[in-house]
C-alpha cells in the first residue's frame, strides 16, 4: 500500500500493480478500503461496519418485538370487548 501512496509523479496504479503481479482493480480497493479505514476519504471503515451490522440486528430484533406486542393488543382488545370472546360476565 505505502508502495502505491509514496509512487512518484507520472508512475500509475497500473504500473505498480503490473510490477507486483497484481491487477490494477484489487489494488484499487485496497487503497479506497485503506482511504476509508485512515478516515481520509469518505466510506465506511471495519470498525463502522461492525457497528452498521449490529445496529441493523438490533433494528430488526426491536421491529419483530413490536409486531408482537401490536398483535397481542390487537387479540386482547378484541377479547375484551363486551359479547365479543371475553369469559367474564
Amino acid at each position: 500500500m505505502r508502495v502505491a501512496r509514496d509512487r512518484e509523479p507520472g508512475v500509475t496504479v497500473e504500473q505498480i500493480a503490473k510490477d507486483f503481479g497484481g491487477h490494477p482493480m484489487t489494488l484499487f480497493k485496497w487503497l479506497r478500503h485503506a482511504d476509508a479505514n485512515e478516515g481520509g476519504k469518505p466510506g465506511v471503515s471495519r470498525g463502522d461496519s461492525a457497528e452498521l451490522h449490529e445496529a441493523r440486528k438490533r433494528i430488526k430484533l426491536l421491529e419483530q418485538e413490536n409486531e408482537v406486542l401490536r398483535r397481542a393488543t390487537a387479540y386482547l382488545s378484541q377479547a375484551n370487548l363486551p359479547g365479543r370472546g371475553s369469559t367474564r360476565s
